[in-house]
């Protein structure tokens, strides 16, 4: 589990850089109109402002929304997959030949559990655990 940690870690800074560098550009461009003087003017530095604030006011109701909404929609992904896996299980019962119950069908003479069965010999009627045979 300590090998998962770092890659989750790796891929939140790559989103974190990817929505830095996207709103960056973004800015840039919408802000930047004369690249011909070494500082920022003004102008540009309040509409930068404004722009980066809206980018992140966005992103923080996004992030509100996408963390209101994530159980809602795991649970109705583990509520569709339980109905799946019970549809394929109710076909596969379907599809079985006639007269067998199911998987758990012993051979004759054979019961318990496959880690522990237990054996009926037919001639005495004895009763051995899995553990009193050689």
């Amino acid at each position: 589990m300590a090998a998962a940690e770092p890659q989750g870690q790796l891929r939140n800074l790559r989103d974190f850089l990817l929505v830095y560098n996207k709103m960056t550009e973004s800015c840039f461009n919408k802000c930047v109109t004369n690249l011909n003087y070494r500082t920022v003017t003004m102008d540009e530095e309040s509409c930068v402002n404004s722009c980066a604030g809206k980018l992140i006011r966005t992103n923080h109701r996004l992030m509100d929304a996408y963390v209101q909404l994530m159980p809602t929609i795991v649970q109705k992904r583990i509520s569709d997959y339980e109905s799946k896996a019970a549809e394929v299980a109710q076909k596969s019962l379907e599809e079985l030949p006639a007269g067998t119950k199911g998987p758990s069908d012993a051979p004759d003479g054979m019961t318990g559990t496959p880690e522990n069965p237990v054996i009926i010999d037919p001639p005495s009627q004895t009763v051995t655990g899995s553990s009193d045979r050689s």
